[in-house]
């Protein structure tokens, strides 16, 4: 994560329309699996401690991992489409007559016949930068993503560990207020519901989709994955504690 990533994108804004997606599905993913820590946690009836802990390990571990994933993913794109570019120029300065026809055959199959095409074809090959841009789109089928890799990482860390506490809060709180152990979970499971309304929401929003079926799927996936985790902490539990 070099330097030039920090200045990609004219500022150093990391909540720009470019990243909300990032932002989106690194908090589903954080709050989804810190959830099931603490349900499968409180399936096995494990103490406070015991629930921060893991709670905490996974929210930090698997954040990083999931950001470093992004990071690479989104670097090795950038890298594979600026590889084909370096390609492109090297053909059109190389295989010139060759890669006019192909530009001749792209834009024969949209439609384009006689003088029109012939002007078509002039105009695209006699500037190299739109010609390999075209080449990108239209032959590879590649467009460039814009957005900073370090961007994105940071975006999907902030957001997996920023909704990902959520379901841990109250056991935080719980080490310094005294509440009713047996209201923990639930408080929890509410905290988690609220916070998963309202990345579905922005889920819907980011994918265009609809909003209310959006918010139900990401609960509902929530809840399924805390249920499991639930029920095999409780199984677990009866078996080996």
């Amino acid at each position: 994560m070099n330097e030039d990533n920090l200045h990609e994108g004219g500022n150093y804004c990391f909540f720009d329309k470019a990243y909300i997606s990032e932002f989106v599905y690194g908090g589903i993913d954080g709050a989804i699996t810190t959830f099931a820590v603490v349900a499968g946690a409180a399936g096995a009836e494990a103490a406070i401690h015991w629930v921060l802990i893991f709670g905490f390990a996974n929210l930090i571990a698997d954040g990083f991992s999931m950001s470093v994933g992004n990071y690479f993913a989104v670097k090795s794109e950038r890298d594979n489409y600026n590889k084909h570019v370096k390609i492109e120029y090297w053909e059109i300065k190389n295989l010139r007559e060759k890669e006019i026809e192909e530009i001749r055959e792209i834009y024969e199959k949209k439609g384009f016949k006689g003088k029109l095409l012939d002007q078509v074809v002039e105009v695209i090959t006699s500037n190299d930068d739109v010609w390999v841009d075209t080449m990108m789109k239209e032959e590879l089928e590649m467009t460039k993503d814009n957005r900073a890799p370090f961007k994105t990482a940071f975006a999907t860390f902030l957001s997996f560990n920023l909704i990902g506490v959520i379901p841990l809060l109250i056991y935080v709180t719980a080490t310094f207020i005294e509440f009713d152990p047996s209201s923990l979970f639930p408080i929890s499971c509410m905290g988690t519901g609220i916070a998963l309304m309202i990345v579905g929401y922005m889920r819907g929003s980011v994918t265009r989709t609809n909003k209310l079926k959006s918010v139900f799927q990401t609960v509902f996936l929530g809840g399924v994955a805390a249920f499991l985790a639930y029920f095999v902490g409780e199984l677990l539990a009866k078996y080996f504690l």
